[in-house]
């Protein structure tokens, strides 16, 4: 659906220049929600915002299905058909948007207008009639669940409910792409979970793809296909989302993947003194990670039987990510090396996954 290549984006800030997009390149297949993560200035939103140009790259291309390719030289776009360049229109770029939607993390929404009018502000100018757009926005509001505050202003509803007029006004002319940047970020857990539970019913009702902009794995874990994580500009990770928050490689990847577990409290046991990072040949702090392919194994008990070793779980959290279960554990075994060692093996030959935390 959607296929970037080497795109790249500065910004020139009180003489800083800012490398907020640098080479980045993916793939997002029809129907996907993507999610891209990343802290604040890791160039996620510029990213985004490269998508629908309303920023323009000063190179690199991305193709989208149903329009055709478009190439930046220096900042000026063109359209590439069989080697050909043509520079593109304005009016083409306009045609663009429309087939994209987008939602913010502060909805954006005309404070002095109904939710009906809202709503229907994007289909002013479409040729439609009045009694065409009256039925497409009672369509939408059905959609979103907000029948009954039709006639209601902004300033009356809630956070929940603005962003759900927002993703309305959003779907107004049948986009094929919606892209959200943070849209969630200003909610309550309540409303956050609501929204998302709409993007994912939107996303398998119409079969819309997603691209999510967001700095909060939890909300990757909860709806996303796959991810990309950026830092600096770049694309330091990507994949399907179960196999980023089973086995992340990069570092910040870690980090995000231990915010949205409970497993991240051992880092300040350790640091009260709770737990003693002292290992030993006989006895290590270890970190085990269950898949969906080992999860449901009584590891703990057979291996403390066979190998004559005493575990201790320290914490122990189970996951659901991309609907399957993902488990972890952190506990202290101790014994003699040779069978603390032995148990290690014959844990990670089950496909669970070892480390040992400290040395």
């Amino acid at each position: 659906m959607i296929e970037i290549r080497n795109l790249q984006k500065h910004f020139v800030t009180k003489d800083v220049n800012v490398h907020a997009v640098n080479d980045v390149s993916l793939k997002v297949e029809e129907g996907e929600i993507y999610g891209i993560i990343g802290y604040s200035g890791a160039g996620k939103s510029s990213l985004v915002r490269c998508i629908n140009f309303l920023e323009y790259p000063e190179s690199g291309s991305i193709t989208i299905k149903g329009f055709g390719t478009i190439e930046s030289d220096n900042g000026v776009l063109y359209r590439t058909d069989g080697g050909q360049k043509t520079r593109i229109k304005e009016k083409d770029l306009r045609n663009l948007r429309r087939s994209i939607g987008m939602i913010f993390q502060l909805f954006n929404l005309m404070d002095r207008s109904t939710v009906f009018d809202n709503i229907a502000y994007p289909l002013k100018y479409t040729g439609l009639s009045k009694e065409e757009i009256e039925e497409k926005v009672n369509k939408l509001l059905k959609l979103v669940d907000l029948e009954e505050k039709r006639d209601s202003y902004p300033g009356q509803l809630s956070g929940g409910q603005k962003q759900r007029v927002a993703i309305a006004r959003a779907l107004a002319n049948d986009p094929k792409i919606l892209l959200s940047d943070e849209a969630t970020s200003a909610l309550d857990p309540d409303a956050t979970e609501s929204i998302l539970k709409l993007l994912k019913d939107l996303n398998k009702q119409l079969g819309i793809t997603i691209v999510l902009i967001t700095h909060e794995m939890a909300v990757i874990k909860q709806i996303a296909d796959k991810v990309a994580v950026m830092e600096d500009g770049k694309v330091v990770e990507e994949g399907e989302v179960y196999e980023i928050f089973s086995d992340p490689k990069a570092e910040i990847t870690r980090k995000f993947v231990e915010t949205s577990s409970g497993l991240e409290k051992i880092n300040k046991l350790i640091e009260n003194r709770t737990v003693d990072l002292n290992n030993s040949d006989g006895r290590k702090l270890i970190k085990l990670t269950f898949t969906k392919d080992s999860v449901g194994e009584a590891l703990i008990s057979k291996v403390s039987r066979d190998y004559n070793v005493d575990i201790s779980i320290v914490l122990a959290n189970v996951d659901i990510v991309a609907e399957n279960a993902l488990g972890g554990i952190i506990a202290d075994i101790s014994g003699k090396p040779e069978d603390v060692n032995e148990a290690l093996d014959y844990i990670s030959s089950n496909g669970v996954r070892v480390e040992v935390i400290g040395r």
